[in-house]
């Protein structure tokens, strides 16, 4: 019994991580029904550039970078958008997957000429190592519980903005009906690269708590693109909750998997993923009118 509980424990702290990495690719299909193909490589080069920051500035804990790397993503994110995947948008889907494509190619290539093929990992000292004694035996990372912990509140951050604000609303505005939201006076163009920019906070983050938990290097990004996919879709696209429901599914099936053979770990995941999407093609919690 102690193993099963052990294996959900460590599946759902896991789940965190993918949640985290799915949250911003939720938010910005929500919106503009976009899907940024490069969203995996942006969260390795949020990694790399913490890795930077640590090595450059000699900063202790990777987390201090996230002081400067969460406003700096988001500017990232901004200009992005601004300059490169407004242009894109309309009825014909495959530019901005062919540009996002394009960016992921650059990206990738970037940090290999940068920091070479081998692999990373950022030091989170004692913390990245410290655990919880929990009652029958168990125990859990400090470090995974804080990603949990960070995953919700993250989360509950974007939803609250997305239901709660004014941002929100008009969010929600443009996403129904853009040309509508346009005559009322929004400015669709600045709109879209603000939720890219907080998009590209929310991959600061991810990028660090992947780097801690995991070595990482330039080609892992479509890696983390899969996972963060199927998060999304197990949740339910668009839907911020649905997405960490989803996240922490597909990371019970994989500690499930693990259990059995480390081989078994990444099918069993991609198995449950596929199940999900025979049995409810639009996700468990999709947006309503979905």
């Amino acid at each position: 019994m102690n193993a099963v509980l052990d294996t959900i424990i460590q599946g759902i702290l896991l789940g965190a991580l993918y949640g985290l990495f799915a949250a911003g690719l939720s938010l910005v299909f929500g919106i503009m029904r976009l899907v940024n193909i490069a969203h995996g490589d942006f969260i390795v080069l949020a990694a790399f550039m913490a890795l930077l920051a640590q090595r450059v500035l000699h900063i202790g804990s990777p987390f201090v970078a996230l002081i400067v790397l969460v406003p700096l993503m988001f500017i990232v994110g901004y200009v992005l958008q601004r300059l490169f995947l407004n242009p894109t948008l309309g009825k014909e889907i495959l530019r901005p997957l062919l540009v996002t494509f394009g960016l992921s190619v650059i990206i990738e290539n970037g940090l290999l000429e940068g920091f070479s093929a081998d692999s990373q990992k950022l030091q989170g000292g004692q913390f990245a190592i410290q655990s919880i004694a929990l009652p029958r035996g168990l125990a859990v990372g400090l470090f995974p519980l804080t990603m949990l912990i960070v995953c919700i509140v993250v989360i509950a951050i974007l939803q609250w903005v997305m239901y709660h604000t004014k941002l929100g609303r008009t969010f929600r505005a443009t996403s129904d009906d853009q040309m509508t939201a346009a005559l009322m006076g929004v400015n669709w163009r600045n709109l879209y690269s603000i939720a890219t920019g907080i998009t590209m906070a929310t991959v600061a983050i991810a990028g660090v708590f992947m780097g801690i938990r995991a070595g990482f290097d330039p080609s892992t990004g479509p890696d983390q693109l899969i996972f963060a996919f199927e998060a999304v879709i197990i949740g339910g696209l668009g839907s911020l909750w649905g997405t960490l429901i989803g996240g922490i599914l597909l990371g019970v099936a994989q500690s499930i998997g693990a259990r059995i053979s480390a081989e078994d770990m990444l099918m069993a995941g991609h198995l449950m993923f596929l199940v999900v999407l025979m049995v409810r093609p639009n996700g468990l919690f999709p947006k309503r009118g979905d």
